[in-house]
């Protein structure tokens, strides 16, 4: 394929910013009020990213910390916001839970690569997570939801469980057969590498047309450059984010590092020329209010 063909292949999919609150609040101690939470998020609404992940639908067992997401949800100021809300959830009855919400747009499902991860994170094997997927996916269609999945442990993890390049591609076979249209490749442990993440994103594009791919990598402060610049040369045209890179996923806390901080994206996609059409003044406003929700 010529370079004209792979531009227009990448270019079918508009710059998308995927903010994380939920991300970033979800492995706190400490819990954070719930008007606290709200408030936030409602000034994160004001910026204008693609999408908010503003919750789960989880065990408050597991996430004590997401316990109060269908109150946050209904205070929520939607009227004025291009914004869309995205919800994690694990299992079926997560799933039937958040679909129940007009509000919610996409529901979002972490399968991992790693068996040893996926037990950790949902208490399942990855073929019954399988199982689980492929009637939460029925739970989408029937609510009129799109289903989001998310690759965790994709460019590696600490278990020395199999992992390649080719291990990912076939599960993003397996999501294409049960037709699902998001893959964010997920970076859990901050492992990714330019050349990794270049590999990954430019097969898989050109190879799934009918799939929107996007990057969900954790990194610590000095390698999150080249790794955005990695992903977006390959192709990729949607982002998850974190301001100042706070959080991360609690279930692979002996390894974490930082999200990706949302503004360092910002400031990179616009030095080259990518129009994000975001409120800067808003913008600042939620990095100013995120000191008093995380600090």
């Amino acid at each position: 394929m010529g370079e004209a063909g792979k531009a227009l292949i990448f270019s079918r999919f508009f710059m998308k910013i995927i903010e994380c609150p939920r991300d970033a609040m979800q492995g706190i101690k400490d819990f954070i009020p719930t008007e606290v939470k709200i408030r936030y998020i409602n000034q994160l609404l004001k910026v204008g990213f693609d999408t908010i992940d503003f919750g789960s639908f989880v065990s408050p067992k597991a996430i004590p910390q997401m316990q109060d997401t269908a109150e946050v949800l209904e205070k929520l100021e939607l009227d004025t916001t291009t914004s869309k809300l995205l919800a994690i959830i694990a299992n079926t009855r997560g799933a039937g839970d958040a679909a129940q919400h007009q509000q919610i747009d996409y529901l979002g499902f972490p399968l991992s690569v790693s068996e040893t991860f996926q037990q950790r994170n949902t208490n399942k094997s990855i073929a019954e997570a399988m199982e689980q997927l492929a009637r939460i996916q029925d739970i989408c269609h029937k609510h009129d939801k799109t289903l989001v999945t998310y690759i965790s442990m994709g460019f590696g993890n600490p278990y020395n469980d199999p992992w390649n390049v080719e291990t990912v591609i076939r599960f993003v076979q397996d999501l294409d057969q049960l037709q699902v249209k998001i893959v964010s490749l997920s970076d859990t442990i901050g492992v990714a590498t330019p050349e990794n993440i270049t590999y990954l994103f430019s097969n898989l594009i050109p190879a799934f047309q009918q799939i929107e791919f996007g990057a969900h990598l954790h990194t610590t402060p000095t390698t999150w450059q080249e790794k955005i610049a990695a992903a977006y040369q390959a192709g990729c045209r949607r982002y998850d984010g974190a301001l100042r890179g706070y959080g991360g996923c609690p279930m692979a806390k002996d390894e974490l590092v930082g999200n990706m901080p949302t503004e360092n994206m910002v400031g990179y996609f616009e030095n080259n020329g990518v129009n994000l059409g975001l409120n800067k003044a808003a913008l600042q406003a939620a990095m100013a209010e995120s000191g008093a929700v995380f600090l």
